[in-house]
């Protein structure tokens, strides 16, 4: 099978579009032929082995794929690792059924980030009708998604996007007003976006200076959820600030809530409903040949592109 691996950590550089022995499954494993591999944040992190889980030599990137089994089952899954690849050993248990009004595409780019924009906004911000959120990244795969789950929750948002163009995209998606996410003044730009008044909730994954403006941005009792290091910047927070303003900074990692298999089930099966029904639009941002994977890679870094990228495995 063809497949992208990396043998040292490292930038796009060290993507290589290799031909490999097909997988083995193992007990209880089924061989899915790939129909698409997604693409998140967090695989840059992961070639790099500068994340939340250590890394190991020779490894195949990718946490999420759709395609077929061997019987002919349309299915999605998310993974460790391996999704870059033609084929994948996946666990039985952790296939899931895709909708027919749901095209490869969609059950690619749906899964992985539609199960943290759902944890986001309703089980960490737990954002009510008639409060304000802030979304960071709101025009990538996450936060466009955030977006919608947001406003059908009754909420205010707020998208940060850094061109015109996404910033359109964020608004057509139903946010009430966008902010560039490279203003000079943060801060003051998010507070003018909501009339002067801070904001209830904020979804952050870039660290840096950006965290430091949210959250003195966020109103008392406000919830900031921390779901990426996307600037490689991290923060620490002083106790006392937290005290003097009623403020929550939360931490999610996904593969928390993928241990809690009785809590991510429903939402997964929410998820796909919503978008078979069209209640949830899916924005792929672009779809790349497995051979130019490394080009995925830099564009998403380089804040080039807006909604979800996706590999296609046959090219």
């Amino acid at each position: 099978m063809k497949a992208v691996q990396i043998e040292e950590f490292g930038g796009p550089e060290v993507l290589r579009h290799l031909e490999l022995p097909d997988p083995e499954p193992g007990e209880g494993e089924v061989i899915v032929d790939v129909a698409r591999s997604g693409i998140n944040f967090a695989d840059t992190h992961a070639t790099r082995n500068d994340y939340l889980a250590e890394q190991a030599l020779p490894l195949i990137p990718g946490a999420e794929v759709s395609g077929r089994t061997p019987d002919g089952r349309r299915v999605a899954a998310i993974l460790g690792s391996g999704g870059y690849a033609q084929k994948v050993a996946v666990s039985e248990s952790w296939l899931v059924p895709v909708p027919d009004e749901v095209d490869d595409d969609r059950a690619a780019a749906l899964l992985l980030q539609g199960l943290t924009a759902m944890a986001l906004v309703r089980r960490c911000a737990r954002i009510e009708a008639g409060e304000t959120i802030l979304i960071e990244a709101a025009a990538g795969g996450t936060g466009s998604l955030s977006v919608q789950l947001a406003k059908r929750a009754g909420a205010k948002v707020i998208g940060l996007a850094s061109s015109e163009e996404k910033r359109a995209l964020v608004e057509r998606l139903g946010a009430d007003a966008t902010v560039d996410s490279r203003s000079e003044d943060l801060k003051e730009e998010i507070l003018a976006a909501n009339d002067g008044e801070r904001v209830d909730a904020v979804l952050h994954m870039s660290g840096g200076d950006a965290f430091d403006a949210e959250l003195s941005a966020l109103a008392p009792l406000g919830r900031m959820v921390v779901f990426g290091i996307a600037s490689r910047e991290q923060r620490e927070v002083s106790t006392a600030a937290l005290l003097r303003g009623s403020k929550s900074v939360i931490g999610f990692w996904l593969v928390h809530l993928l241990l809690r298999r009785e809590v991510a089930a429903p939402m997964i099966a929410e998820l796909f409903g919503a978008v078979a029904t069209g209640e949830l639009e899916v924005t792929v941002g672009g779809v790349y040949p497995l051979s130019d994977a490394a080009r995925a890679h830099e564009d998403l870094v380089g804040r080039r592109t807006s909604g979800k990228l996706l590999l296609d495995p046959s090219s």
